[in-house]
């Protein structure tokens, strides 16, 4: 799965210009991707529409207690539909969407080096240490401290962003 992760300025509200541009950029993902397979419903395109703002504009996944129930009043769907929806057009549970989205933003702050390994879990919205290592492993393959060190190697080649 490709993350769109906008690349902007932090700010503290999500512009209407962001959301256009990730509309933009999700329906076409939707139409050359999602739209004809067979089990995906087309109700299921404004429901990947919000997740997509959700987390790639307001950065929910940073709340440690973002939940299905959560998620899905603030799109204004029922949990099954919102399940549903995350596993057939994302290919995974909530759970793991979210920690995928939450194991990037790590990457981000890892290679940014903006603050202490310690901090990193809580900053990328995991609700402690022990959810982060296991979620890290899964993603990357390898330990937080492994990748920094990966990334801290000049003669390495980047294989991501």
């Amino acid at each position: 799965m490709e993350y769109l992760f906008l690349r902007r300025k932090k700010t503290r509200s999500a512009s209407g210009r962001q959301r256009d541009l990730l509309y933009r950029a999700a329906s076409r993902q939707w139409e050359k991707e999602l739209a004809s397979r067979p089990d995906v419903r087309p109700s299921d395109g404004s429901i990947y529409k919000g997740i997509l703002y959700l987390l790639e504009v307001r950065r929910v996944f940073l709340d440690s207690s973002v939940s299905l129930k959560t998620l899905s009043a603030m799109l204004q769907t029922n949990q099954t539909y919102l399940s549903n929806a995350v596993n057939r057009c994302f290919g995974c549970n909530l759970k793991e969407l979210l920690n995928r989205y939450r194991v990037e933003y790590a990457k981000e702050l890892l290679r940014s080096r903006c603050c202490p390994v310690g901090e990193i879990p809580r900053r990328s919205g995991f609700g402690s240490k022990s959810p982060f290592y296991v979620a890290f492993g899964r993603v990357t393959g390898m330990t937080p401290g492994q990748y920094l060190a990966r990334e801290r190697n000049p003669l390495n080649v980047k294989e991501d962003n």
